[in-house]
């Protein structure tokens, strides 16, 4: 994957990650980059079954190694920290 930032983020597919798979839930409380990586692949891998589509599960996951996690879960969290002190 190429390493150029992507729209202010990491890369290309921290980007669409973030945009695509995580940029619809409303988190209320902190979050860690291991519970982002665990909600995407399983966005993304749900319905895997480990037999048709391989090419598909490794091309996904090639994309998704590219992923900055921890990038994602410090704008969320740093979101969450400023919505609470707006609301107090």
């Amino acid at each position: 994957m190429n390493d150029k930032k992507c729209n202010g983020w990491t890369n290309y597919a921290t980007w669409r990650v973030n945009l695509e798979i995580l940029g619809n839930i409303e988190f209320e409380n902190k979050t860690s980059a291991d519970e982002l990586k665990e909600i995407a692949e399983s966005r993304v891998f749900g319905n895997y079954n480990g037999i048709n589509n391989r090419l598909m599960y490794d091309y996904a996951s090639a994309f998704m190694s590219e992923v900055n996690f921890y990038e994602i879960a410090e704008g969320i969290n740093d979101d969450i920290k400023l919505q609470t002190e707006y609301d107090n």
